[in-house]
């Protein structure tokens, strides 16, 4: 009995030894990842957005302008870009360094919570290029018909989803208008995400605002439970890298002059023009699909390197108009398909018959089209010539003919035998039906 007793007796003491930390005075300690945030940066742990008293006294006193929670759902999506994410989530802050000043201009000049970039992070991580499996394009991920409704043009030549200034004015009115409809930032991404219908049912479905109450249901998709969450995790820690380990090295923001183009222009001669490369003038316009400016506009605003617009200007002013596009004539023959000569020309189809008027994509023999040549994607072919030049050279694609060799060729264009070879990578033979690269004089086309 005198051991049983004694056992008994250091099990009580054990017990309440364990209780002890869970007294109502016991004050948890802070855990490791508290520990890295500033008090200013840590959002809390109850959902403000919630209790409206007290959302203005937050956002004066946090960096936030869009109320955050920490709960355990934003903290394993903080882990996750901390850990498994790390790599992705650099890239992304990076590439927001270019982007973030201007867009946060077009929220502040619509009124809107400049925190609202961040949901170009979470949907493309700033990329204009981004194309998603359901074929949403652009730093914002808009759908075809939602990016038309807000003004976006989308044809064969542009495709204004993947410019980062227009498609965040139309981003910022879409926001703008579902925040209208839902009364809460939480429920209008989450509306961003899945569509307004589908939250407004869920909405219906739960009998709540609150988004955690519809997170916590069956009425709305996992990708859509996981979307406020991540936005929130990817907000705290974008607004305070260093405290999550990551580093945010210098970016050159993204700023530019703009170009008035009243006539479709090769971006190869625009580049020259400006004293830059075909990939800058590309990259500063990802909207344009194309090599060349749209052909129906005639008012056109064109990015160039910011200080670079008197040098254009005045280069640009010497290029006669029907030399700033890089064109094929050719004399259609019996037989001849869109598709066919697109093919010989490494062209378009679609391109050729917009250009020419052709309706139905009918083909009249022995009358002459013209076909825009497609850029290879380097920098321009014209290179070795001094702006000035521009207006009195052209680049042509020479088609051999029976009997021809390298120096009747060179003799009729008035070049050189070497131009030739240097303009087409030290070329040697020749045969019939072959397509050469010539610079020549523009009276002799």
């Amino acid at each position: 009995m005198k051991y049983r007793f004694v056992s008994i007796l250091s099990l009580v003491t054990a017990l309440a030894f364990l209780l002890i930390p869970f007294s109502v005075n016991a004050v948890p300690a802070e855990t490791s990842r508290d520990k890295k945030i500033p008090n200013e940066y840590k959002p809390p742990k109850e959902d403000l957005s919630q209790v409206e008293e007290y959302v203005d006294g937050y956002l004066e006193t946090k960096p936030y302008q869009i109320p955050m929670i920490l709960n355990d759902s934003v903290e394993n999506h903080l882990e996750y870009f901390k850990t498994r994410g790390r790599d992705v989530f650099q890239k992304w802050l990076e590439r927001s360094a270019r982007y973030i000043p201007a867009m946060q201009e077009i929220f502040r000049e619509k009124n809107l919570p400049e925190d609202l970039v961040y949901v170009a992070m979470i949907e493309s991580g700033f990329n204009p290029y981004a194309v998603s499996w359901a074929r949403a394009v652009g730093p914002w991920q808009f759908m075809p018909h939602t990016g038309k409704l807000y003004g976006l043009k989308i044809d064969w030549w542009v495709d204004e989803r993947k410019d980062p200034i227009k498609s965040t004015y139309a981003a910022a009115e879409h926001l703008k208008d579902l925040h209208n409809l839902f009364g809460s930032w939480p429920l209008a991404l989450a509306s961003y995400n899945a569509g307004a219908g589908k939250v407004q049912r869920a909405v219906l479905r739960t009998r709540s605002e609150d988004f955690w109450d519809l997170k916590a249901s069956r009425y709305i998709r996992r990708e859509t439970k996981n979307y406020i969450p991540k936005f929130m995790a990817a907000t705290i820690i974008a607004k305070n890298p260093e405290a999550y380990g990551f580093v945010t090295p210098p970016v050159d923001p993204f700023t530019y002059d703009e170009v008035l183009i009243t006539e479709s222009s090769d971006l190869r001669v625009i580049a020259r023009c400006a004293g830059t490369t075909y990939e800058t003038i590309k990259g500063m316009n990802p909207e344009l699909k194309r090599w060349v400016t749209p052909p129906d506009e005639t008012r056109y605003i064109l990015r160039i390197p910011k200080g670079t617009r008197d040098l254009f200007l005045t280069n640009y002013a010497l290029v006669p108009d029907d030399q700033k596009i890089r064109w094929e004539r050719h004399l259609v023959e019996k037989g001849d398909t869109l598709a066919n000569i697109a093919k010989e020309y490494n062209s378009n189809p679609e391109a050729i018959k917009d250009i020419n008027g052709l309706k139905r994509g009918r083909l009249v023999p022995g009358k002459h089209i013209l076909i825009p040549l497609e850029v290879n994607g380097k920098t321009s072919d014209m290179g070795s010539l001094a702006p000035e030049q521009l207006g009195k050279k052209q680049q042509i694609l020479y088609r051999v003919r029976r009997g021809d060799n390298l120096s009747r060729i060179a003799k009729k264009h008035n070049v050189t035998i070497a131009d030739i070879r240097g303009w087409n990578n030290g070329l040697r033979t020749i045969r019939a039906g072959q397509k050469i690269k010539l610079v020549v004089d523009v009276d002799s086309i």
